[in-house]
């Protein structure tokens, strides 16, 4: 099984925005581990996997826990970073970032506009899903510090706003 490094990126960044609390993928002499909160990541490779054999291979076998309640990390809080009063909204994965709702309509906010708790600031586009980014804090844009259609990290800071 060959899974390049932006498969995997984009497969880590899918499962992080779930209740999933531990996801196994296994092919053969390859197997992928993934648990949340202060589990370890384990990775288990095989010559085969890392660039033998090239042939048809058997479907991955998945499995899936869903996670409880206690066991979900908490998302890091919103924290003015620069400005004591700037507070920052950020990217809650790894994706594209779009200002708008499609190329052909206004960005949802811009520089200067008000926002409230709550409201679509942005869309961050990770595996084909368009997931909304809403603000949180009641406020002005002060600052948009990512171009349309621009790659993010996750916790990368996207926009400043003055609350108030």
């Amino acid at each position: 099984m060959e899974l390049d490094f932006n498969a995997l990126r984009e497969l880590l960044a899918a499962i992080n925005q779930t209740d999933v609390a531990e996801f196994t993928l296994k092919n053969g002499d390859f197997e992928l581990v993934v648990r949340k909160a202060a589990q370890p990541v384990h990775h288990a490779l095989s010559a085969e996997t890392v660039g033998g054999d090239k042939g048809t291979a058997p479907m991955p076998t998945l499995s899936i826990v869903p996670s409880t309640p206690a066991s979900m990390p908490t998302p890091p809080p919103v924290a003015p970073l620069v400005n004591d009063r700037l507070v920052d909204i950020t990217s809650p994965m790894v994706g594209t970032f779009y200002r708008a709702p499609s190329p052909d309509e206004s960005p949802y906010v811009n520089v200067g506009d008000r926002i409230r708790t709550g409201q679509v600031v942005c869309i961050v586009e990770a595996m084909k899903l368009m997931n909304e980014v809403e603000a949180e804090v009641t406020g002005e844009v002060v600052e948009i510090l990512v171009e349309n259609a621009q790659s993010v990290e996750y916790g990368q800071v996207l926009m400043r706003v003055n609350p108030g």
